[in-house]
């Protein structure tokens, strides 16, 4: 476990620490427009701490920031934590009853947007309550509203950092449930520098010459980690660009930049083995890859390994632990696995009583580390069902076998209970992925007109898979592979999967569109 001082602010310990160490001006962002060096970051941060604070926000008052991947994300994000605000991520393209929801839920006093988001944004707070003070646009002239380009102008590049507590609030990071509305994490100062040291330097070993380029955005805490604050912590550089990824963006950001570390999850993992030039592309560049917000099917990865050859590691954090606790290291990957406790956790795996259970037994997963969250805002039931003591009863249903290594085996609330034995939905979408016409997959429980749970597939199809004989063939393939009672009832083919604020499967819509389809 990290110790820090009990004075300890992350702005200092991720960008203000550069600077002193004489790397000013090293790249510390690579965008499409130029790069910005540490110096450069820094004074934009200063700005914009010194903009927020003419603006009235206070230490530990909450600032949200709706914004797409660029400086601006970055230097509003610093500039909070260097004035001792909270921060809270949110995905810019949430329709406006959404974000109005998390601006009330929140308590937010100030929320950062740009013009690319200003109408939702304005749509949105003129739907929630009354605790937002005020808007700052990031960009632009601010249509009616503060811009910081003209409240920044004339203001010093130079701002101390408060001395906050390690333990105070630093960033409210959203849990990614599948089903239910996000509940908000209240996350320290120490969590994230815990986290850095133990899986970023000492793990996976990041340093100052590496390039990152991630797939999620930034509000996602598995990229403000992997894409942001992992890189600055050693003076290596981050990619940022404000489109969607698609496949044919990431490899023009890879042609352009040459990352040596590629921030992924298993969607997009898909799709770019999927992409009809993915054979020509070279990834040479990267020493590694990551996976993670959902998942890796084995099948995934040995095709990810076939067509790229490049180590690709899964794993698993949460929002109650900030970031990657349980993962496949370099050199140590067991496909079809979330890999082992990073060195500094340590995870058990328990029943609904907090026993532990034998080795290779289902159970719920609990860690014990020094990034543990504080609380769930306002939700001291939930806080008190998970937060046990040193240790995080997380939601996350897995298998540890003798070895240490964990399987994950879906979400408790996700597990299904058929003709009265268990039915694990990722055991299911593994199967079905190994057929060559299925890129996606989500196994969702539907009840039948008796009232019986049973699984449905919801499958994308590969480029010319889709046919009326899939639904037999997929069928047929669990038959064989798997026990009777956990092959799909019924497999249905969409366009697209639908997906959460932080990207992962909707599986609540998918039992809706069920429901509708019986």
């Amino acid at each position: 476990m990290f110790h820090p001082p009990e004075r300890f602010n992350i702005a200092d310990y991720f960008l203000d620490a550069r600077v002193r160490e004489g790397r000013g001006d090293r790249v510390a962002l690579r965008l499409d427009g130029g790069d910005l060096t540490y110096g450069q970051v820094l004074a934009l941060a200063n700005r914009y701490g010194q903009v927020l604070r003419r603006l009235g926000v206070q230490p530990e008052e909450r600032v949200m920031l709706a914004l797409r991947d660029g400086p601006d994300f970055v230097g509003a994000l610093f500039g909070s934590f260097k004035i001792g605000a909270v921060a809270v991520m949110a995905n810019p393209g949430l329709p406006a009853e959404q974000l109005a929801g998390l601006l009330d839920y929140t308590r937010a006093r100030l929320l950062v947007t740009d013009a690319a988001t200003l109408a939702v944004a304005e749509q949105a707070v003129a739907e929630q309550g009354s605790w937002l003070r005020q808007v700052l646009v990031a960009d632009g002239d601010g249509d009616g509203r503060p811009s910081f380009s003209l409240q920044a102008a004339g203001v010093a590049a130079e701002l101390d950092t408060l001395p906050t507590h390690r333990d105070d609030a630093a960033l409210w990071l959203f849990s990614g449930g599948t089903t239910g509305r996000p509940k908000a994490v209240v996350q320290s100062h120490r969590s994230y520098a815990n986290t850095t040291e133990l899986y970023a330097k000492a793990a996976l070993g990041y340093h100052q010459d590496d390039v990152t380029l991630s797939v999620p955005r930034l509000f996602f805490g598995y990229a403000t980690g992997a894409n942001l604050f992992f890189p600055f912590a050693v003076g290596a550089s981050a990619v940022l660009f404000p489109e969607h990824p698609t496949p044919e963006v990431l490899f023009d950001r890879i042609r352009r930049h040459r990352p040596t570390i590629l921030v992924n999850v298993p969607t997009m993992v898909g799709k770019m083995v999927s992409h009809p030039a993915a054979a020509a592309q070279d990834l040479s560049c990267l020493r590694l890859a990551t996976s993670a917000g959902e998942a890796l099917p084995a099948p995934l990865y040995e095709r990810w390994m076939e067509v790229f050859g490049v180590e690709l590691l899964d794993g698993l954090g949460t929002a109650e632990m900030w970031h990657v606790f349980l993962s496949n290291l370099p050199g140590a990957v067991r496909p079809g696995t979330l890999g082992r406790a990073v060195p500094g956790f340590d995870v058990r795996v328990c029943d609904d009583e907090g026993r532990e259970v034998p080795r290779g037994e289902l159970g719920r997963l609990w860690v014990r580390g020094g990034s543990r969250a504080t609380a769930y805002w306002r939700n001291l039931e939930m806080t008190a069902e998970t937060f046990r003591g040193e240790w995080v009863a997380l939601g996350d249903l897995v298998r540890m076998d003798d070895e240490g290594w964990v399987s994950y085996q879906g979400r408790a609330d996700d597990v299904l209970k058929v003709g009265g034995k268990w039915c694990a939905p990722q055991e299911v979408e593994s199967c079905l992925l190994a057929h060559p016409a299925v890129r996606e997959c989500a196994v969702v429980g539907v009840e039948d007109a008796d009232g019986l749970t049973k699984p449905w597939a919801f499958v994308v199809a590969a480029e010319g898979g889709a046919g009326a004989e899939l639904e037999a063939e997929l069928k047929e393939l669990a038959l064989d592979r798997l026990e009777a009672h956990k092959h799909p009832r019924r497999v249905v083919v969409l366009a697209t999967l639908p997906r959460t604020h932080l990207g992962k499967v909707d599986r609540g819509r998918l039992k809706r569109e069920a429901a509708a389809l019986r």
